[in-house]
């Protein structure tokens, strides 16, 4: 089963795609995000049911439940996106399953602002890409997790 859900031992091959999608994604999302806020209120990026306050004294607690949360959200979101779905998308779709598969991540997360969709380009498309060519999912589990705990705690912390 875990050979059907691409859920090998990652190789250091593997770790090199991982590591080098995860800098192509933050390059390419930092550039969207920094003509965004050249070209309009950096507000706008983010929806009003996601509004970000540094964390404080008396709120690092936060970063203590969010931990599990993070991790069932990356692990869930992989598993059903990449371990089941994209193997079963390239018996349909063959060598551009990837960008099917991505295409219908980006619409899984509609419901955000056109403007964070935008930025989600970028990982969206290049994250089942890596993983298709890798055969592997952990390949996706750390590129999102990295991708994920990166933007976290920048919002966390008041970096951006």
């Amino acid at each position: 089963m875990s050979a059907r859900l691409w859920l090998r031992p990652m190789s250091g091959g593997d770790w090199l795609w991982a590591v080098g999608g995860l800098v192509a994604i933050g390059v390419l999302t930092g550039g969207i995000g920094a003509a965004f806020g050249k070209l309009q209120d950096e507000s706008n990026l983010h929806p009003s049911f996601m509004a970000f306050e540094p964390l404080g004294p008396g709120r690092y607690w936060i970063l203590g439940t969010w931990l599990p949360f993070f991790v069932l959200n990356i692990v869930g979101e992989e598993f059903v996106w990449r371990g089941v779905a994209l193997p079963r998308q390239e018996v349909a779709f063959g060598g551009r399953a990837w960008l099917v598969n991505g295409i219908l991540w980006l619409l899984f997360h509609a419901a955000f602002p056109w403007q964070v969709l935008l930025t989600l380009v970028p990982i969206t498309l290049i994250l089942p890409y890596i993983v298709q060519r890798r055969r592997s999912t952990w390949t996706g589990m750390v590129i999102h997790a990295g991708f994920g705990a990166m933007g976290f705690l920048v919002l966390a912390f008041g970096l951006a």
